[in-house]
């Protein structure tokens, strides 16, 4: 940090809810995509006088297999803890969480160092009616297990923010822990953030409501610039919770920020303690097991096979699209150009195809619109020069829109090389040079590098299936007849 530079300190806290059958407490229903509002609840969840809560395995499981998966430390021993505050969407007056005795402690992910990742339950939904000014309620959330995950105070930009949300959103994903949809709120993310000129921190804010990770960005980079003009204007940076306001693209207050001391925690004489290494289905091994392959061990197979690291990562992140890429290269020895190749046009022509189409807005994410067979014969013709790249572009268009034989095609429409006689590339040369006079001129006042763009028409209406040094002598000839 050069002196006189602010540099910003950003720490973040994710909360993900975690797919089980059932709520954390209870054996209510825990479905995310429940629209009716107030049915997956009961006297447990809605804290009745006399019920007791009784902890969900599976919660705790998903917790730990997350811990494992960043390198963290797990608990032997772990408590869960009320955390006293009182709002609507909180029927009990408290929320069970974990203060003191935290599952998982340390690890990193994506070069951030985590501090803890605890377990906790959800609170309900508040639905506010612009209307009518009135807030209503629903309970069909409150209870829903909770994953909290927090970082060290070490990321410095929003950029590095954003690729970290990124990247757990994936592992959750991967894990099958959580969906993570940030759209319903099944991921919230809280970013903490300060600046300074110095190595000490400066005072934080807490920007909470970030809906997609986009706004998070936004929302830092805003922070960020805010905080420095308060500093440099003689004013004083307020330690508050903010929000963020998406149609003004700006944070706002909303109260001043709270310390552990104010929610007086304390272990919740409801529940039992737990030790880890008596439960059989948590010993490292079991977890281990459990364990598919992460994400940045599938991002650096797939690098080492040579292909683009952007690549790679998109068939990380969409892994349907990575598992059709796998299923092409199958059978190809290491360093063969065929997965270079592969990867060249699923990354681009196919991708484009899917996301363009109307023909294909049905493809889901377990059906492409191309079987892995046909595609890999178009990779094979292409790899060992039986076609040129156009050929393999339009075939590979061609077969999306309906999966006939990619040889058969290639045969009928006489894309393969050799299949046009020497007197059709002589017409077609012709025909390029009518069309293309001025270029015959450039060539001859001695540009000879428009010649790749006239042997690129011939292509063009050969449909690929033209030689180029064919090409390149045919026009020779003929300019200089």
């Amino acid at each position: 940090m050069a002196a006189g530079e602010y540099r910003a300190t950003i720490g973040m806290e994710i909360h993900a809810e975690l797919r089980t059958a059932t709520k954390m407490f209870c054996r209510s229903k825990n479905d995310p995509d429940e629209t009716r509002a107030n049915v997956n609840v009961c006297p447990v969840c809605m804290a009745h006088p006399g019920t007791l809560p009784v902890i969900n395995q599976e919660a705790v499981k998903h917790v730990l297999r997350v811990g494992l998966a960043l390198g963290s430390k797990l608990a032997d021993y772990s408590e869960f803890d009320r955390k006293n505050y009182f709002y609507p969407d909180l029927p009990k007056g408290y929320q069970i969480s974990q203060y003191e005795f935290p599952l998982v402690t340390g690890g990193t992910l994506n070069g951030v160092a985590i501090t803890r990742v605890h377990l906790e339950e959800d609170t309900a939904s508040s639905i506010h009616d612009e209307k009518t000014g009135a807030t209503l309620i629903d309970y069909n959330r409150a209870g829903v297990p909770l994953m909290e995950l927090v970082t060290e105070p070490v990321i410095h930009s929003a950029a590095e923010a954003g690729a970290f949300a990124r990247e757990l959103q994936l592992l959750l994903r991967y894990l099958g822990v959580s969906h993570a949809n940030m759209e319903k709120g099944e991921m919230r993310v809280e970013a903490n953030i300060s600046v300074s000129k110095t190595d000490a921190f400066g005072t934080k804010v807490e920007v909470k409501n970030l809906n997609s990770f986009r706004a998070m960005e936004r929302a830092v980079e805003y922070e960020i610039k805010r905080q420095i003009s308060v500093l440099e204007s003689g004013g004083r940076v307020e330690q508050q919770t903010l929000g963020w306001d998406e149609n003004k693209q700006a944070t706002f207050p909303q109260r001043i920020k709270e310390g552990s001391a104010d929610y007086r925690y304390f272990p919740d004489p409801d529940l039992p303690s737990l030790k880890i290494s008596e439960i059989p289905a948590f010993t490292s091994e079991a977890l281990a097991s459990s364990l598919p392959e992460l994400p940045w061990q599938r991002r650096q197979r797939y690098v080492s096979l040579g292909i683009k690291t952007d690549d790679a990562d998109a068939y990380v992140r969409t892994p349907h699209l990575g598992d059709f890429f796998e299923q092409i290269v199958e059978g190809y020895a290491s360093g063969d150009q065929k997965i270079v190749l592969a990867s060249n046009y699923i990354a681009n022509d196919l991708v484009k195809i899917i996301r363009d189409s109307e023909i294909l807005d049905s493809v889901s994410k377990d059906k492409m619109p191309i079987s892995a067979a046909n595609f890999r014969k178009i990779i094979d013709m292409a790899g060992s020069g039986k076609i040129s790249s156009r050929s393999a572009k339009d075939l590979i268009a061609i077969c999306a829109k309906a999966d006939v034989d990619a040889e058969k095609v290639a045969e009928e429409k006489g894309m393969l090389k050799g299949s046009v006689s020497e007197e059709q590339i002589n017409e077609v040369v012709r025909s390029v040079l009518a069309e293309n006079a001025n270029v015959i001129e450039e060539y001859r006042s001695g540009k000879v590098s428009v010649l790749e763009y006239l042997v690129g028409q011939c292509m063009k209406k050969l449909r690929g299936a033209g030689d180029p040094p064919m090409l390149r002598e045919a026009i020779k000839s003929i300019i200089g007849s």
